[in-house]
């Protein structure tokens, strides 16, 4: 048995993606506009509302990572309107015929993308993640039907009853954008199940989340990936450089899946950077955990262990070792990374491009912060996730992603013999 909710809201979304799959991109263009202005002319009650989970989170004991994620501020909803003007630029992939050719039998056969129906998302607390999702379905001529948690149950109805009534009278069919208000556990499991009403199904979140997706769904799903991610100093790095990179990788939000976990130095300038680094992190409140090398360099750091090196923090903390040389960092990373953002800082060109060939993961860096591993830094405009698995999509999801193809196949009457 499935919720009354979920069938209903089901059953829209179905109707609705029909009508979406054949929808103009000037249409769809305007209720983007129209979606965007409407944040912006509701700045106040979003916030409000924004503030009731707020409350419910401090009250909760809930760590500064987790209210960052949460908060909302005025920027920041102003940053979600802008996103959703940035998908507008964008070209719809709906339509558009990838290739084309004539077959031995005298016919033509072209591959053509095409939306790919109904998407569900699972996440946790990051209401930004509502209206970037509702913007790129939307462009991409799929329905959604959100699922956030219950830490950002008003933030989320309100944004949801912001862009569904900016669009009235554009077009855009009822049930295109819904949001599943039961926060239960129940709906949440049987929304993994939702095979009649969803045609494929995005996690965004915690290992945990993730994880209970990807083992208990039976909807397909694309895996947005945990980001233990690492920054690696060579020997010829560019000290102050690597400095600023692992800070910003670190510290600019270390809540979300893209912020550095791990920081790996060459044993040979170890002596130097780590006490350039580690003092100025220290300063911005990062705990360090290092390895012993690390702990006779900076005193007084804890020491990391095995589940150190394993662990997305999303949070200040940081791990760090000293390794021999590039070969032993290819190592750790191999053994530790989750495939989504990994980084080197080095003057030297073969380094550069043996950590580029070498690194298995969805994004890998030269000289810049993992940070970067972003739709809307790729010019993608928002993105619906970062997908670390390696069918259908991989890195950040934009508007191509949330399309599969069909072929179109055009004939005069030839028949198979």
């Amino acid at each position: 048995m499935i919720s009354e909710e979920l069938k209903i809201k089901g059953q829209l979304a179905k109707k609705a993606a029909y009508q979406l799959g054949l929808m103009n991109s000037q249409v769809k263009d305007k209720a983007l506009e129209m979606m965007a202005q409407g944040l912006e002319d509701n700045i106040q009650d979003i916030l409000l509302s924004n503030q009731k989970d707020m409350e419910k989170a401090r009250d909760k004991g809930l760590s500064k990572a987790f209210l960052d994620r949460l908060l909302l501020t005025e920027a920041r909803v102003k940053d979600m309107a802008q996103g959703l003007r940035a998908i507008i630029q964008l070209t719809d992939p709906v339509g558009e015929v990838e290739s084309m050719w004539k077959t031995a039998p005298g016919f033509q056969v072209g591959k053509v993308r095409v939306p790919l129906g109904v998407i569900g998302i699972i996440y946790e607390a990051r209401p930004n993640v509502t209206a970037d999702a509702a913007g790129l379905c939307l462009k991409a001529g799929n329905a959604v039907i959100l699922r956030g948690s219950s830490d950002a149950i008003n933030s989320n109805k309100k944004i949801v009853e912001i862009l569904n009534s900016s669009v009235e009278g554009v077009g855009i069919p009822q049930g295109s954008i819904q949001l599943i208000e039961d926060t239960s556990r129940e709906v949440a499991n049987q929304m993994l199940k939702l095979n009649q009403y969803l045609d494929v199904l995005i996690p965004r979140g915690g290992a945990g989340l993730i994880k209970n997706v990807v083992e208990n769904a039976t909807v397909p799903v694309i895996e947005t990936g945990v980001g233990n991610c690492h920054v690696y100093i060579e020997s010829d790095a560019d000290l102050e450089m690597a400095k600023n990179i692992i800070i910003n990788a670190k510290t600019q939000r270390p809540g979300v899946c893209n912020a550095a976990e791990t920081l790996l130095v060459h044993e040979a300038i170890a002596d130097k950077f780590l006490p350039l680094a580690g003092p100025a992190l220290q300063a911005l409140g990062v705990e360090l955990r290092g390895c012993e090398k690390t702990q006779s360099i900076l005193a007084g750091i804890k020491a990391a262990t095995e589940e150190d090196y394993q662990t997305e923090f999303a949070d200040l903390i940081l791990a760090v070792k000293v390794v021999q040389n590039l070969e032993e960092a290819l190592e750790h990373i191999h053994q530790y990374g989750t495939g989504h953002s990994e980084a080197i800082v080095t003057q030297d060109y073969k380094k550069s491009r043996m950590f580029l060939q070498a690194v298995d993961a969805a994004a890998v860096f030269v000289n810049a912060s993992t940070r970067f591993t972003d739709g809307f830094q790729f010019g993608f405009g928002a993105e619906m996730g970062i997908s670390t698995q390696k069918l259908h999509a991989r890195g950040p999801m934009g508007l191509k992603e949330l399309t599969s193809y069909k072929y179109i196949i055009m004939g005069d009457g030839q028949i198979r013999k």
